[in-house]
């Protein structure tokens, strides 16, 4: 089981907003996922980040991947 941190996308049409989870790989964008681990809210200035550390730190201590995008949100967020 190959996990990954990646984004959902939630809203409506151009107004989007998305969920962090953790979802297998093969499981399509807007799909099945494990566990929400946070949000990111893109419309809002400055952009709403919200990602619960410790349950990030357990899905990357437990082998999942992020996308380019959740690395870089948690970036922002000091996590890693």
């Amino acid at each position: 089981m190959a996990v990954v941190l990646r984004l959902k996308r939630m809203g409506t049409n151009k107004k989007p907003f998305y969920r962090i989870v953790a979802t297998e790989h093969t499981n399509p964008r807007d799909g099945r996922f494990l566990e929400e681990i946070g949000y990111y809210d893109p419309k809002k200035n400055p952009a709403d980040i919200k990602i619960d550390k410790e349950r990030a730190l357990y899905w990357l201590k437990n082998g999942a991947k992020p996308s380019v995008t959740v690395k870089s949100l948690m970036k922002k967020q000091g996590i890693r």
